[in-house]
């Protein structure tokens, strides 16, 4: 048996000099950072989104809630290693992971390689099941303002079983 899951996260995007930017677990040379209660690692937050979901599982909000203190600028490799393992719990396994980043800061291409593999490296799989796309939403909206990011996230899981 086969499931897909989705998720989507948002940050916003904010000048920070003291707080890192970080992306897939990459932390990201950047005049921005991402604003968030954990490390804010958008790509993290909506790969953990899809594999609760797929699984029925809820999302990290569940898990992780921003009102708790000990998740205070948590490690986003954490969440997904954590989603992974609730996931096998239920006798799922990750099979491939396909994000879309939309926004303007920082440029993806440049730096795509570092991203699929540190990526690769957190789920456990090889470098052709992981996915990193990017686009920008041509100016439009919060977005196109550069007031953030977005990325979603699709995830294929097989049952164990």
């Amino acid at each position: 048996m086969f499931r897909v899951g989705n998720g989507i996260d948002f940050h916003k995007l904010i000048q920070e000099p003291f707080r890192p930017l970080f992306l897939a677990g990459v932390e990201v040379q950047s005049e921005f950072a991402l604003l968030g209660h954990s490390d804010a690692d958008v790509v993290l937050h909506a790969v953990a989104d899809a594999i609760l979901g797929a699984v029925s599982l809820g999302d990290i909000g569940k898990h992780f809630p921003d009102t708790d203190p000990q998740y205070k600028n948590m490690n986003s490799s954490l969440i997904v290693k954590k989603s992974l393992e609730l996931a096998a719990k239920k006798h799922f396994k990750l099979v491939n992971v396909d994000c879309t980043y939309v926004g303007d800061h920082p440029k993806i291409s440049p730096i795509r390689e570092r991203l699929v593999q540190s990526l690769a490296e957190i789920v456990n799989l090889p470098l052709d099941c992981v996915s990193i796309k990017a686009t920008t939403s041509e100016g439009m909206g919060s977005l196109g303002r550069s007031e953030g990011v977005m990325v979603m996230a699709t995830v294929l899981m097989e049952s164990k079983k």
